[in-house]
């Protein structure tokens, strides 16, 4: 696929859909605008945050960029250490960490937990003096900011599962300061996905400076400063934004947040690295006329991509067989759930069995949340290098 979302078509023809394209080229253009903007700043360094995508050769490449992960699972862990990335460029989050996955941090040497929890706290702190070690833990703060996102992925609003409150910030640092076997090390925040405003972001900086003043005002002094990621793609001009707008992006927290002498500013991008790279491939199965709309049905299910279901996210999609006259069509699955719609009243160039359809901006939460539901079978990815 270049610039202009031309596909290999006739190196497309002999693999069984549906599956997952990636443009390895894009890729290594995104992770090249991350690293040239990052570079402006001595002391910022961004982790990959790995639940968007796990395909191995696309990880092979974000390894070599030079960036770090974050991870949200034992799995993920062990993923990354699979790739090749350095343990201690590992940052572990999440709500409910098992004994396993917290032994599994600890055995492999990762840079830091996001704790959640003074519980999650407790166990850390055995878990490490069994074993003799001491733990390097970030406390997620819950900054009550709101995103301009979907529901279900803004994290930072004092209602959602994620973080401790402000109002217990100071608390658990001093009783961490009273742990033997944990060291605390940096504040880690994350207001949701999907953010296209700086303006949300610019909100975390201002949060984040007040609870830097309160602590400075108390004689506590901290090393990392975490603001996750949330930062967007286009998923409706994916032709003319292939690449977010990591220049705003990165500036907006240079501009906006009072880093203090000697901090790192460490940040997680998941869909903003891989999300454009991706592209479902599945083939038209049937053109289905009912009684007032026309059906394009497809070999792609809700199973292969569970997004515009489970979100009601939109994807573009693009008939890559042929430029025949545009039609209106919903795009729908064979999964037999009333919910397996890609799109409804979509103008696509008119579809003909067989015809491939190209699902854009799908590298992001499409392939690592495909299931296997009605049996069926997980898809495959491909690289550019692949085919």
């Amino acid at each position: 696929m270049n610039d202009k979302g031309v596909f290999p078509l006739d190196k497309f023809c002999n693999i069984d859909t549906p599956f997952y394209y990636y443009d390895t080229a894009l890729l290594r253009k995104t992770l090249c605008a991350i690293n040239k903007e990052t570079a402006k700043y001595d002391n910022f360094f961004v982790h990959y945050a790995i639940k968007a995508n796990v395909n191995p050769k696309l990880l092979c490449l974000i390894k070599d960029s030079g960036l770090g992960v974050d991870c949200v699972s034992g799995g993920e862990i062990q993923v990354a250490l699979n790739a090749g990335f350095s343990a201690d460029k590992i940052v572990f989050a999440g709500v409910g960490k098992s004994d396993k996955e917290i032994n599994l941090g600890l055995d492999s040497g990762i840079l830091c937990f996001n704790v959640e929890s003074v519980p999650e706290l407790e166990v850390i702190n055995q878990l490490a003096e069994k074993r003799g070690m001491v733990a390097n833990v970030a406390f997620r703060i819950n900054p009550d900011v709101g995103a301009h996102t979907h529901a279900n992925i803004t994290t930072g609003l004092a209602e959602n599962k994620f973080g401790i409150s402000m109002s217990d910030m100071v608390g658990i640092i001093e009783m961490a300061k009273g742990m033997a076997n944990v060291k605390f090390v940096g504040l880690h925040f994350h207001i949701g996905s999907q953010i296209l405003e700086m303006d949300d972001f610019v909100a975390l900086c201002n949060r984040v400076n007040e609870l830097q003043d309160k602590l400075e005002g108390m004689g506590i002094s901290v090393e990392n400063i975490n603001v996750g990621g949330g930062l967007g793609i286009d998923y409706h001009n994916p032709n003319g934004a292939l690449i977010p707008n990591f220049k705003a992006y990165f500036e907006t927290y240079a501009k906006n947040l009072k880093l203090r002498k000697g901090q790192t500013l460490h940040f997680e991008l998941g869909r903003s690295v891989v999300g454009q790279c991706g592209s479902l491939i599945t083939r038209v199965l049937y053109v289905k006329h009912g009684a007032v709309k026309k059906f394009a049905i497809v070999d792609a299910g809700f199973t292969d991509l569970i997004r515009p279901a489970f979100y009601q996210a939109y994807h573009k999609i693009e008939n890559i067989s042929n430029d025949a006259a545009l039609d209106t069509y919903d795009v729908v699955g064979p999964i037999c759930e009333s919910s397996d719609v890609f799109v409804k009243d979509y103008q696509l160039n008119g579809c003909h069995r067989g015809d491939l359809l190209a699902i854009r901006s799908a590298g992001a939460y499409g392939e690592v949340m495909a299931s296997q539901y009605n049996c069926r079978e997980l898809p495959k990815g491909y690289v550019t290098e692949d085919l």
